[in-house]
């Protein structure tokens, strides 16, 4: 068990004189807050006074107005829908598939379940367990070690910027599927407004040779050569650059603003605000159809795709066991990145979702159940994507690394030129968008979610109703609808590259999860964390948890940390364009400004707090306890390691800094 603090109030007699809580009372500056008045607050700093208020027996008087409890979920199943919904998105379908290819098939599993093991799944269970143990967001939870509060503030800028750019995947999705609802597909077919001479449906080697080409209104016939199909441009890769991002040459011309960009970058922030702006309780129940409606789709299109010609040998190629790979640092760098990416570790908002749980519910199991559904989702996935991506290269009499993408490339590339291959093409184009929609959205709300309840968490004002809730999510949608507006010009797509290559990139998730270990593990310590997890679940997860936290996922963390930094490349667009130095100093600014939040904050704290070197720590270490721990810092509670009787009069410790 953590021992309780040094200054907090010991539990007194029930014969104690009520002189001492008059005289600790008397002590007290004017205006320091009772019990519960300063949940959540920092140590005292240089100029500050601390104020213990514990009386056991309270003093004569009108009772104090009792704290509010935390809202929880309904149901537990509405915590496990919750992350499967945030953590299970567009990265599982679209990234995972292709590094499973690339780095040698089915080889891949195995650093891809090894790094699950010993770094997914302990900083996973670490973040839920401590949302869920404190009761706090993203940044209020680091009241178990307050000089490193830095954390939280690092974790709500990178989901900031993930709320902020990531949303545009959606408003992309959106703009497919409303264009997917027509007789013919948009993309499928050359002669709109938006091709130019070089777009040819055709793309089969075999027939290059004297054939009709549509380019324009106009037809002509000529007689090429297959080295002329270089300066040819499908209509998929048109419709893309010049309808749907209108792209200009350059992150130095960012254009004018889509209209159509526009109404969707709208539509969708309006149905992110209506999903989380009621809380959990909404939230919970919303999360069952967007979490459970992809796995659906996923199999519909898998049932689709395997009996399609070709089908097989995209599946041989996913799976195909390349051994040789294993002795390759980038598979394992590949495999510790998409853990980290694909188990959305860093971000707050897991601390968040598991701060609405039960104090009892046994998040150590969900840990587990949660893990198993993510990583079997994207080896699921990869029969799906790469049954069609075979077809599209049987059809084509390619070979399949000619059309394997990853990312948007996939999305917005590849898998709408492979629907237009199909019978029923728009069918199949509705479907797959509309599950890449629901997909995005619950990661997109619940990550907005997680900002929210820690700047609410932030700012504590009990009784103030759902309307300041409300003007909250308002607010942050409405701000991070006006960054978004840069990403719908058209330089938009130069400048979403630049949040997605940097703001939330493996150097600031490594950063920030390489931290949490060492805070958790050496600072707070591995075992007191994990006495408070039994006195959660009822009993001590595996030792093997609490070694990982203290030395494998930090050294995991430090080695892929380190060669993201050693092999850094400028920033390109589509292998072409290279972006300016400036564009990439704006980048190394995005990320800078989470990762220095660690560092900052500990120089700010120390440099405030008075005393030795010594005593500093020892305060600024001090956890601050919230009203909910008062049950289970108490000596019964040792004893028991689970939840005691309903608490009558007891007192705790609360610090107020004045």
């Amino acid at each position: 068990m953590p021992p309780v603090p040094t200054d907090t109030a010991a539990p007194q007699p029930p014969d104690a004189p009520r002189r001492d809580a008059a005289a600790a009372a008397a002590a007290a500056p004017a205006g320091s807050e009772g019990p519960g008045g300063a949940e959540g607050a920092e140590p005292p700093t240089a100029g500050e006074e601390r104020t213990v208020t514990a009386p056991l027996v309270r003093p004569p008087g009108p009772p104090k107005e009792a704290v509010p409890e935390r809202e929880t979920w309904t149901r537990q199943m509405d915590f496990i829908m919750s992350c499967v919904g945030f953590a299970v998105g567009l990265g599982n379908v679209w990234r995972f598939p292709y590094l499973c290819y690339k780095n040698g098939g089915g080889v891949f599993l195995i650093p891809y379940l090894l790094i699950v093991f010993v770094g997914g799944i302990p900083i996973f269970f670490l973040e839920v367990a401590l949302g869920q143990f404190m009761k706090q967001g993203g940044i209020a939870a680091w009241n178990i070690a307050p000089l490193f509060k830095g954390l939280g503030l690092a974790s709500m800028v990178i989901v900031f910027f993930c709320n902020s750019y990531y949303i545009m995947i959606l408003v992309w999705g959106l703009f497919y599927l409303v264009h997917s609802l027509t007789d013919t597909l948009p993309w499928a077919t050359c002669g709109h407004s938006w091709n130019t001479e070089q777009c040819t449906e055709l793309f089969n080697p075999d027939l290059c040779y004297n054939v009709s080409i549509n380019a324009t209104a106009s037809t002509w016939t000529s007689n090429f050569s297959c080295a002329d199909m270089t300066n040819k441009r499908s209509p998929v890769i048109e419709f893309w650059e010049n309808k749907v991002l209108r792209l200009s040459g350059s992150l130095s011309e960012p254009g004018e603003m889509n209209w159509q960009m526009i109404l969707c970058l709208l539509t969708t922030w309006i149905v992110v605000y209506f999903c989380i702006w009621k809380g959990v309780k909404s939230t919970g129940k919303i999360v069952y159809f967007t979490a459970l409606f992809p796995y659906v789709v996923l199999i519909l299109l898998l049932v689709h795709g395997v009996t399609l010609p070709g089908a097989l040998g995209g599946i041989i190629y996913y799976l195909k066991p390349d051994w040789s790979k294993l002795v390759e640092a980038q598979v394992w760098i590949d495999a510790g990145t998409q853990v980290f990416f694909s188990y959305a570790i860093g971000l707050g908002a897991l601390t968040a979702l598991g701060s609405y749980n039960r104090f009892h519910n046994n998040c150590y199991r969900d840990a587990y159940i949660l893990a198993v559904i993510n990583s079997c989702t994207s080896f699921f996935a990869g029969f799906v994507v790469f049954s069609v991506l075979g077809f599209m290269a049987s059809e084509q009499g390619v070979d399949i690394s000619k059309v394997a993408e990853s990312g948007p490339g996939l999305a917005f590339i590849a898998y709408p030129k492979a629907v237009t291959l199909m019978p029923l093409s728009p069918l199949w184009a509705t479907l797959f968008f509309v599950m890449l929609l629901v997909l995005g959205l619950d990661s997109q709300f619940v990550g907005v979610e997680g900002f929210i309840t820690g700047i609410l968490d932030l700012f504590p004002q009990p009784g103030a109703g759902s309307l300041r809730r409300e003007l909250t999510a308002a607010l942050c949608c409405i701000i991070c609808c006006l960054i978004d507006l840069s990403m719908v010009t058209q330089g938009g797509m130069y400048v979403f590259q630049l949040f997605d290559n940097y703001s939330a990139s493996g150097i600031t998730l490594l950063w920030q999860a390489f931290w949490e270990c060492v805070v958790i593990a050496w600072v707070y310590g591995a075992d007191r964390f994990m006495d408070d997890v039994a006195r959660m679940i009822g009993y001590r997860p595996l030792p093997v948890m609490k070694w990982c936290w203290a030395v494998v996922t930090p050294l995991v963390c430090v080695g892929i940390f380190v060669f993201h930094v050693v092999n850094y490349k400028p920033l390109t667009y589509n292998k072409t364009y290279v972006y300016p130095w400036w564009g990439d100093a704006i980048g190394w600014v995005l990320a800078l400004s989470s990762m220095l939040c660690i560092p900052c904050t500990v120089i700010y704290k120390l440099l405030r707090c008075k005393g030795s070197l010594r005593e500093r720590w020892q305060l600024l270490t001090t956890p601050i306890w919230g009203q909910h721990h008062l049950e289970y810092l108490t000596p019964e509670a040792e004893a028991k390691l689970l939840a005691p009787e309903p608490p009558k009069e007891k007192a705790t410790l609360f610090e107020t800094v004045i």
